[in-house]
């Protein structure tokens, strides 16, 4: 059997590979292990390993790698440990495709250290664009990759335009929106009640992280959010940032701003976030979830900054500098009737998925020929 083993680090990722992985365990060639890291396993985020063992999936090894303090300085050391630390797992897993997904430093470390030990590399929402550090990250992992699976035909171009070469390349869409398209969330009442959430009136998800370039702004720009947020005062249910620098001084921020129609949680896990979405209003924030997602559900999206610039959005998305009043007019403009009529009709998602992405990738994981010429990378131009 061809072993495959992927890595999750963060919430955002786990959508990414669960409804590949479900594949995979449908495939009788295949078997797969996955390496456990970095926010899933800290409980200051709500420990959401918990989810993946409850989904019922095979977890090969779990990595430490957060350093405390969350600044610029400890990301990149805790990037260190892990590196260290996943060659020895790959040594002893020894798999025949190391398959990564996103734009986040623990893939990248894994990238280096597989394709530095003759393994190949298959990366998922290759030749994106995003800002700041994840979009290096992202485009760092492209020189390290064997096989790139592209969400959509401007990723699938760009990796040309960077000397990728074309046997390299395969479109098959956005595996995570895979159960959306499928249904595969939970039901309004479910999120109503677990939320205490009246679904007759405008309903606020919110999800900001810190960005790394502008870590020491990250406090004053959740801030306007908030303010703009709650001189609103409509229902939100607000979800803990990732650990980039920055986050720990939006955890205390958003536990402070206690208001009846505030809830905050550390973490949601994906059948549940993915529902809120469903039955959510507007998301405002600078999740990669606005813009991926939301378009599946009609969902309008407030995307604040710059975490996000340059990504390929659809016309749910309503961009804002991280001003109050700003993001208080995007949100009364994304609830409006006008709006939500015109996305009900008109909403198209720029992210190729029509609920077989993941079989498409399994497919060619199965029945890729691992060669020489696969393992040895040229630039093409």
């Amino acid at each position: 059997m061809r072993k495959i083993v992927t890595v999750t680090g963060s919430r955002g990722e786990y959508g990414y590979i669960r409804p590949i992985i479900r594949e995979i365990q449908r495939a009788d060639e295949l078997d797969y292990s996955i390496i456990v890291t970095n926010i899933h396993l800290l409980p200051d985020f709500g420990f959401s390993i918990d989810e993946i063992e409850r989904d019922g999936l095979k977890i090969g090894d779990r990595i430490y790698m957060a350093l405390d303090g969350y600044t610029p300085a400890s990301m990149s050391k805790s990037l260190g440990v892990f590196l260290m630390s996943v060659t020895d797992v790959l040594a002893r897993i020894k798999p025949d495709i190391v398959l990564l997904a996103g734009d986040r430093g623990e893939q990248l470390m894994t990238a280096i250290a597989a394709a530095h030990m003759n393994i190949p590399v298959a990366h998922i929402q290759a030749g994106e664009l995003s800002g700041n550090i994840d979009g290096m990250a992202r485009h760092a992992i492209t020189r390290f990759t064997h096989i790139h699976f592209a969400s959509g035909e401007d990723a699938a171009k760009r990796l040309l335009r960077m000397g990728e070469q074309e046997f390299r390349i395969y479109l098959t869409g956005a595996p995570q929106l895979d159960e959306l398209v499928n249904g595969d969330y939970a039901h309004p009442e479910e999120i109503a009640g677990l939320f205490r959430l009246d679904l007759n009136k405008p309903i606020i998800l919110l999800v900001q992280h810190p960005v790394t370039e502008e870590y020491e702004e990250s406090v004053a720009q959740v801030r306007e959010t908030l303010e703009a947020i709650c001189s609103l005062g409509f229902q939100t249910v607000a979800i803990f940032p990732n650990n980039d620098a920055g986050n720990m001084g939006i955890r205390r921020l958003l536990e402070q701003y206690r208001r009846p129609f505030l809830r905050v949680e550390r973490n949601v896990h994906r059948h549940i976030f993915t529902g809120l979405m469903n039955i959510s209003s507007v998301m405002v924030g600078n999740s990669s979830s606005a813009l991926i997602e939301a378009p599946c559900f009609k969902l309008p999206a407030v995307n604040i900054g710059t975490r996000q610039r340059g990504r390929q959005q659809g016309n749910n998305v309503i961009d804002v500098n991280s001003d109050r009043h700003e993001v208080k007019a995007a949100i009364e403009q994304a609830l409006s009737p006008k709006l939500r009529r015109y996305l009900q009709e008109n909403c198209e998602n720029p992210y190729l998925g029509d609920g077989r992405v993941s079989q498409r990738i399994v497919q060619i994981l199965k029945t890729i020929t691992i060669t020489e010429e696969l393992l040895k990378k040229q630039i093409s131009y």
